[in-house]
């Protein structure tokens, strides 16, 4: 035989075991190869849903958590649910120690924070990101105005569980702080702060925090100022860590592959090695300000509008309805009231928002939209009638009914991922919310009325009170379109981010 019959004869032979091997089911690694067919004297297999109709309107199921409380001897509040279903667990620790306790040094929180894993004794950032990665662990951190947070995922063999939680709690309860690392970030702090110069989205947004709550806690950037982030010293961050980052300050979710006990020597392991200390105090009720309106001049070809006014603290009882009138009239995307008026009919911006943001005293309630600059006085007219309208006349059934589908539908992606269910106890604990918090979320919305949403919307919204920042150039204004089924050009330009 020569050598292209060889050849020849081999793929012969190749071919046909790739036909034998597909002309069987083939067992998964680690898995029993299959049985036997089933006989037709099984039962039959239940029908596959063809279409989303064959729901029927039914409530998808939901998982059910079983949420365990206790607190620590150094009084560190500590949520857990076992889920048993993969081999790792998520940790997050939540601080009342955001930019709301920077006191007269804007930056001094979230500078705080960026450092926690900068450097520890023994280890500098590179070291720390090289432990964690070793051990197949995930740190992560960040700050806002209510809080601040440091988590962990990590496998629950003891293996890697005990190194990562000991790596983490030095991070996280013993930063050194170290003053090269301290040189670095602020740089690039300042570095982005002079770029948010350059953004007028960002300019507004810094303009309307500090018109809507004036000299409150809230009202600083996060990121610090310009003036504010180059005198921040080492000795002020350790003070801060000292005070902000102690057990009685702390809340502690865990969720995963643990057992109580488990979870207790965890919780146990982290309070221990935070600073000792008592819960900050939450800052104080804000005072609503007058309505008022800024503009700072940007060359842009469209004109960022901004309006806000006091909106609710997480626990106000009204927060069920506001959230699902707010999902009415501009919290829900395509199909809501604003996105349908100033979008869809008249084609004046790619997407227009709105939402209540409730932290620990009120937050904002917030409109944010883009449009064609020589439009932006029409859009603002046109956005301030819609609230009004909706205030007054609150939703329609079809809207209400079409929103607690949604929700029913959308609600059991709250609890999908261990991630997912550890963002919700953190919340639950560090706004002291009942252990029943997503059940009765739900409960409430499924019994809203039209009438309640509409009181409840009356009862915390004026159309006439918006504190209003625009961001753009001056030019000559122009009638705001007709409303139109489709409209034939969209708004002009790229958004701006």
């Amino acid at each position: 035989m020569n050598k292209r019959h060889l050849l020849l004869a081999l793929a012969l032979l190749v071919l046909l075991g790739l036909l034998l091997l597909v002309s069987r089911p083939v067992a998964e690694p680690d898995q029993p190869a299959p049985a036997a067919p089933v006989t037709s004297s099984a039962p039959a297999a239940a029908p596959k849903i063809a279409s989303l109709a064959g729901i029927n309107g039914q409530a998808l199921a939901r998982r059910h958590l079983d949420i365990q409380r206790w607190e620590t001897a150094e009084g560190a509040r500590v949520l857990f649910v076992e889920a048993r279903e993969l081999p790792m667990f998520d940790l997050r620790l939540t601080f009342a120690a955001g930019s709301s306790q920077d006191g007269a040094t804007p930056g001094l929180a979230m500078l705080t924070n960026a450092m926690l894993n900068e450097g520890i004794d023994g280890r500098d950032t590179t070291a720390i990101a090289a432990g964690f990665e070793g051990l197949g662990a995930q740190f992560g951190n960040g700050a806002y105005r209510d809080m601040a947070v440091a988590s962990l995922r990590s496998l629950s063999a003891a293996e890697q569980r005990e190194p990562a939680l000991a790596l983490f709690a030095q991070v996280v309860g013993a930063p050194n702080f170290p003053d090269a690392a301290l040189a670095r970030l602020k740089n690039q702090i300042l570095a982005g702060l002079e770029q948010q110069k350059q953004n007028p989205g960002k300019l507004a947004s810094i303009a309307l925090f500090q018109q809507l709550y004036g000299a409150h806690p809230y009202a600083p950037p996060s990121d610090g100022t310009l003036e504010s982030v180059p005198a921040l010293d080492r000795a002020q961050l350790a003070a801060f860590h000292a005070r902000a980052y102690a057990a009685g300050n702390a809340v502690i979710a865990l969720v995963g592959d643990l057992s109580r006990s488990e979870a207790e020597a965890i919780a146990t392991q982290l309070s221990a090695s935070l600073p000792k200390g008592p819960a900050l105090p939450a800052p104080p009720a804000p005072q609503a300000p007058a309505a008022a309106r800024q503009h700072i001049e940007f060359p842009s070809q469209q004109t960022h509008l901004m309006l806000a006014q006091l909106g609710i603290e997480r626990r106000d009882p009204d927060y069920a309805a506001l959230y699902v009138g707010n999902q009415i009239l501009g919290g829900g995307g395509f199909g809501s009231r604003l996105m349908e008026e100033v979008r869809e009919k008249r084609g004046l911006t790619y997407g227009i928002y709105s939402g209540f943001t409730p932290m620990q005293v009120a937050g904002p309630f917030m409109i944010n939209v883009q449009t064609r600059a020589e439009l932006s006085e029409a859009t603002l007219e046109l956005v301030r009638a819609l609230v009004r309208d909706f205030v007054a006349q609150g939703p329609s059934e079809e809207e209400l009914k079409q929103v607690k589908r949604e929700l029913a539908g959308s609600f059991p992606l709250t609890t999908a991922s261990n991630a997912d269910i550890v963002g919700q106890l953190a919340a639950i604990g560090f706004y002291d919310l009942p252990s029943t918090q997503l059940e009765d979320f739900m409960n409430q919305v499924q019994q809203l009325s039209v009438a309640q949403v509409r009181e409840a919307m009356a009862r915390h919204l004026d159309a006439d009170a918006f504190v209003v920042v625009s961001s753009g150039p001056t030019v000559a204004q122009q009638p705001l379109p007709p409303p139109v089924e489709r409209p034939a050009v969209q708004s002009a330009g790229v958004p701006e981010h």
